[in-house]
Order: C-alpha cells, then structure tokens, then sequence
C-alpha cells in the first residue's frame, strides 16, 4: 500500500510531499525522503517490542503506569516538564495545562538550541517569510553558522537554492548562495561564496554589514579582527543592498556561540537596516520536526515561547533561572516529565545526574538513556507514523500529519490527557 503527500516529521523542513510504501505492517520505502528522512521512517516502523508503560524498570499496564507517573508528579514540589519537540502540537497544549495544574516549569528543546533566537524576537522583532516566498523570490540566499547539507539535507534542493521559482524561473543559476561559518563544512560545496571568520567574532561580522548597510565606512584592522577581509565585508553588503530579495537563515552555530542572543539581535537587527535597500528576510534553521510548533503552543497559551513558569499560578518567564538546564543544575526540580526526548544523553553532566536523582517520567517511541532511568516510562505512537496531529514547519506554517501505520501503543496526547485528568483529582484531594 502506497501512501502520497507524507509529512517527514523528522526536521524543521517537514517535507510534505513523501512518498511511503508500507508491506506487511512496516514502512519499506519513503521515496523523495532524504537520508535522515528514510532512517526516520524505517527505524519508527519496527515492530512494538516494548511494554505500554514500565515502573521501576517492572512491566505494568497503562492505567498502572498513569496512577504511578500522577502521583509522582502530584506529590512534587517544583515538578519540570521538558522535550516536546519531536510530538504533536495537540500534545504540546496538554503539557502546558498540565504545567499550570501542577505549578512547575515547563521547557522545551528551544532552550538549548535556538532560544537566543525567541529572546531576540521578544527584543527587536523578526523579519521573516514563508519557505514558498524563498523558492519563488530569493535570488540571494545566506547561510549563517549553519550546514544544512548534513542537519537539513532537502533544505537547498526543495525550498532555497536549486527549485525553480515564481520570479527566479532559472533557479539554481538564478541564485547567489553565501554561506558564513567558523570553517568549511560540506555546505561550502554548494555556495557561490564562502566566508570563513573567526570564532566568537559572529556579532562583530553582523554589526560591521549592518555599518556598511547604513554607509559608514570601515577600516581593515577591524575587518582583519573578524577574519575577513574590507573587500569580502564591501562585497558580500553590497549584494545584501543590491538583491531583489535576500534571506538569511541563521543556525546553531550563531546562537550558541559567544554572545548568543546578542549575535541573534544583530542579525534581525541587520536584515531590518537591509529592508531601507532591498526585501530582506530571515529565518532560524529548526531543528526537530516541531520545535517550532512548542514554541508558537507555549506562545499562545503563556505570551512565552520557552522556559515558562507557573509556580506562581500565572506564567513567568525567565531564561537562566526557569530553563531545563538550570532548574536541573542547581537541584530544584525534585520531578520530571520528559515528553519525546532524550536530555539524559545531550544536557550537561551536572543536569542528567539530576533526572537520575528524582521521579523522572518518560513519554518515548524507543528505549532511550532518558527510560532507561525514569522511575515511570510510557511507549507511545511516533506521531507522523502512528498518529495523526499538527506540526509547524521552521517558517511557522502549521502542516497536518498522516497516519501510516496502526499501532498498540497510546500517543503523547491520549497519555498526557489521561495523566491530567488523574492528577487534577489528586490535587483536589
């Protein structure tokens, strides 16, 4: 059975034209899905080998596991909800009701990723587009602290270099491609320019464009300071001024390096002065396949888009002292409900060892380092493959998931509504 128009929920591209092919109860081909994409859909398909739920590492049944995994989180003080990245945005509001009921924190994967990005959004605005407007008018397209070709691999091919668009009927050959990082990655194959400028200099680069944006001069010791040249710095703002309409796609190597949300206000910053010469957008390059989704739930339902309190019976927001790896640090949360992700194998030492310590609650299609340590771990449908749900692609456009393949297990929604409703009755009591 042949199923058409398929999202890959893998990456922030959420690729909506997939082709999947299911044989005998699994997934065998996933045609127009790049690498990442076809591991995803194969390696999501195997079949159920796990318990619904596990409590202390023991076999128990769902209502087992939603009584235990309430009570835990019931009986908490300061109880943390993190991930959500890689679910459902139906999922996503269930937690955040279930954050306000309890009084805790809720975080997501933004956090630790692209949350300068949301705090320089909060501070001088974003001027963005849709990936549609990219295929069809981008004729200069720049990629900043990012290496789409292994992290977004149908990034270039589908919406931003080589499609043919609207007003770029020439497509790849109508089209400059500048890629800026700390060294050459394999994107540097695709680019037309690449310019490689020292490390930790990101903020000083995106001021010096924003200087010549504005006809200031500059000289050659602060150009040779960042790594570059006068000529590359004049060139590569004079093709911003002059384009018809340029993007800048900003990646993790702009956010999580020295200055951080600082660097990514320069670059709205820069991209609003470019708008006084040229169109000129930009856009963070997502990473999970809904990232962008738990930001725009927690937005609507909190006015914040990551790190969000409600300890205090209304939200709060506070990057540094509200956000997963610091609630973690310093040993405040003394619970944790981890919903479709992995942090016991990617944050500090000092915050896994934490989840170790305390309740730890878990929400995942595979065996993780995260279950292997969670007091109460529930195996749920992959949403895109097993449920249906909503996702937002990097550019903040809501696309509707499709499901393939049935399965024996509950999804992040029906388990997160059924562990609500069981701790509203625990906190009355």
């Amino acid at each position: 059975m042949q199923f058409d128009n398929v999202v890959c929920a893998f990456c922030g591209c959420d690729c909506d034209d997939i082709s999947v092919t299911v044989e005998n109860g699994r997934i065998t081909q996933a045609r127009n899905a790049c690498v990442l994409g076809k591991t995803w859909f194969l390696s999501h398909s195997a079949p159920a080998h796990l318990p619904v739920a596990r409590i202390e590492g023991k076999t128990a049944s769902l209502e087992q596991g939603i009584e235990a995994a309430a009570r835990y989180l019931a009986q908490s003080r300061y109880p943390l909800i993190y991930g959500l990245s890689s679910t459902s945005c139906e999922a996503q509001r269930k937690s955040v009701e279930l954050a306000e009921v309890l009084g805790g924190c809720i975080d997501c994967c933004t956090s630790v990723c692209h949350g300068p990005s949301g705090m320089a959004l909060q501070g001088v605005g974003e001027p963005t587009c849709t990936l549609g407007e990219v295929k069809n008018r981008a004729d200069l397209v720049i990629y900043w602290g990012s290496n789409p070709a292994e992290s977004h691999p149908r990034h270039m091919t589908r919406y931003a270099v080589t499609p043919k668009g609207m007003f770029v009927p020439e497509g790849r050959k109508g089209r400059t491609v500048v890629l800026v990082d700390v060294r050459r990655t394999p994107s540097a194959r695709t680019a037309d320019i690449f310019l490689q400028i020292r490390p930790g200099k990101d903020f000083e680069a995106l001021w010096a464009l924003q200087a010549l944006a504005n006809g200031r001069e500059l000289d050659k010791a602060g150009a040779a300071e960042i790594g570059l040249t006068l000529e590359q710095l004049n060139d590569l703002a004079d093709r911003m001024m002059h384009c018809k309409f340029g993007v800048l796609f900003v990646g993790q190597g702009l956010t999580q390096t020295r200055g951080k949300h600082f660097n990514t206000s320069a670059a709205f910053l820069l991209v609003r002065a470019l708008n006084r010469h040229a169109k000129f957008a930009l856009m963070p390059m997502r990473g999970h396949g809904n990232v962008a989704g738990v930001d725009n739930v927690l937005a609507w339902q909190t006015g914040y888009p990551f790190g969000v309190n409600f300890s205090m019976g209304y939200p709060r927001f506070n990057p540094g002292e509200y956000t997963v790896v610091d609630v973690l640090s310093r040993g405040e949360a003394d619970a944790a409900l981890i919903v479709a992700s992995d942090p016991a194998a990617s944050l500090p030492g000092k915050a896994a060892r934490r989840l170790a310590e305390i309740p730890t609650i878990t929400l995942d299609a595979h065996e993780s380092e995260t279950t292997k340590i969670a007091k109460v771990a529930f195996a749920t449908a992959t949403a895109g493959i097993h449920a249906e749900g909503t996702v937002y692609r990097m550019d903040n456009i809501p696309i509707r998931l499709r499901k393939v393949l049935p399965s024996n297990y509950p999804s992040d929604e029906e388990v997160l509504s059924l562990l609500l409703a069981r701790v509203k009755e625990l906190k009355a009591c």
